[in-house]
């Protein structure tokens, strides 16, 4: 397996050339370079990259509201029902490494188009299928392959990493991954209207809507979109970051924060119409709220970004679990006295906090290998220049491996609903296992990288 990196080009051409196809000549480090020419691009890549990654997130968490449309008609239970917001997860996880790899191989511009038109695949059968009558089984193939979108976010970021300088990457990385996190509350506000204006019976118009944003999205990276020379994926990155106990801890801590974004995000209006029933008899009335979550969440994801750079990413990530934890807490003590407003004011913290966890967390993976580069440099295992190149290769892996087991936890998530209300009739057993979770990963970030001690990794 291996990571993406990229060499910068200096063949003859002094500046960039090309719109939409192959660049000449790329060199974003390069101060004069960037400042006439570089800009410009990198601005129009990211704004193009931006929305092919929202229409992407989008088709992922359709099925996020599709299930509030399936009425007794279906004769879906709610188990069921938890299943079928799981699958997209679990089929998004898995293509996020793929995805990654895809950038190098194929080329930015070339490969967003593709995974583009991709989202064609489980749109089009939707828009034709969903109906009364269709059987369960083709439901979880159609929800299955909505997966494909989660496999974006991933190529996304790795094409867009490879425009910026390294002074500038945390911002657009966090704008390119906020924009695209809003493709869940963006479909999910899509089924309300639907649902408020032709009704229930009509799920289908919910795909309808985003067939010509996806062929839309198609069309723009081909207009506009370029591809930098250079990238390449490295040999043996991921093998040896595989090896890297950081890396499973940092996984961990991903299941926690973006795995809890999501998987919330795909649950929250099934879990409302269950654990309140009486409250929202029908699923326009979840769908009011169901949005709200996955917007909070989404909309903050940049301020972990910015705590982390100015108080430290541990010590943001550990305190997030602890908020976390509490969240969950309150949210278990509101369902079991039926408070309505406590409950949501908690599930939205759980969004809040996950929000900012994704930022945070995300933020110590560079952290981590600067500082035990530094610590390689100091020992006199390695020359500055090696130690900045392994670091950067280091970072890149991980964040892949991260980002693919992170996703997973919107499977965990869905099934611990299932079997919860499977086993009780209520989510309590989730909540109690959420709690748990989120107990492991502060104890986890204390112990590795909060507690004092010789071994303790400085500026994480």
């Amino acid at each position: 397996m291996s990571t993406l990196t990229s060499t910068a080009v200096t063949a003859a051409p002094s500046v960039a050339t090309g719109r939409g196809r192959q660049l000449d000549d790329w060199r974003p480090e390069d101060p004069d370079f960037w400042q006439a020419t570089g800009a410009p691009i990198a601005r129009r890549n990211l704004w193009v990259s931006i929305f092919a990654e929202h229409v992407g997130f989008s088709v992922w968490s359709l099925w996020s509201v599709t299930v509030l449309f399936l009425g007794p008609a279906y004769g879906i239970d709610p188990a069921g029902k938890f299943l079928l917001t799981a699958v997209p997860a679990a089929l998004g996880a898995v293509l996020r490494l793929p995805y990654t790899l895809a950038v190098a191989r194929f080329g930015g511009r070339r490969w967003t188009i593709i995974s583009a038109l991709l989202l064609l695949v489980p749109t089009v059968p939707m828009t034709v299928l969903l109906e009364p009558g269709v059987s369960y089984t083709t439901l979880m193939v159609l929800a299955c392959i909505t997966g494909v979108g989660g496999g974006n976010f991933a190529s996304s970021m790795a094409n867009i990493n490879l425009f910026y300088p390294a002074r500038l990457k945390g911002r657009a990385l966090g704008l390119n991954a906020g924009g695209g996190n809003l493709g869940v509350p963006a479909v999910q506000l899509v089924g309300l209207a639907v649902l408020a204006t032709a009704g229930a019976a009509y799920p289908r118009l919910v795909p309808a809507v985003y067939l010509p944003l996806i062929v839309l999205a198609a069309l723009a990276a081909a207009r506009w979109l370029d591809t930098v020379p250079g990238a390449r994926n490295e040999p043996g990155a991921l093998r040896e970051a595989a090896r890297d106990p950081h890396t499973w801890v940092m996984s961990v801590l991903y299941i926690g924060t973006f795995g809890s974004f999501i998987g919330f995000g795909f649950a929250f209006g099934q879990v409302l119409q269950l654990q309140f029933a009486e409250r929202f008899p029908t699923p326009v009335d979840a769908a009011w709220l169901t949005f709200l979550g996955p917007l909070v969440g989404s909309l903050i994801r940049p301020l972990g970004g910015h705590l982390a750079d100015r108080l430290g990413g541990a010590r943001v990530t550990f305190w997030n679990f602890v908020a976390m934890a509490a969240g969950a807490g309150a949210v278990l003590y509101a369902a079991r006295e039926r408070s309505f407003g406590l409950y949501l004011a908690g599930f939205l913290a759980l969004f809040v906090f996950s929000g900012i966890g994704n930022g945070s967390t995300y933020k110590m993976i560079p952290a981590i290998f600067r500082a035990r580069a530094a610590d390689a440099v100091a020992a006199g295992l390695r020359d500055p220049e090696a130690a900045a190149r392994w670091a950067r290769r280091m970072t890149g892996a991980l964040i892949g491996i991260a980002g693919a087991i992170g996703a997973s936890g919107g499977v965990l998530v869905n099934i611990a609903f299932r079997q919860s209300f499977l086993g009780s009739g209520n989510a309590d057993a989730a909540y109690l296992a959420f709690i748990g979770w989120y107990a492991l990963c502060f104890a986890v970030t204390w112990v590795v990288y909060r507690r004092p001690g010789a071994n303790r990794l400085v500026g994480v």
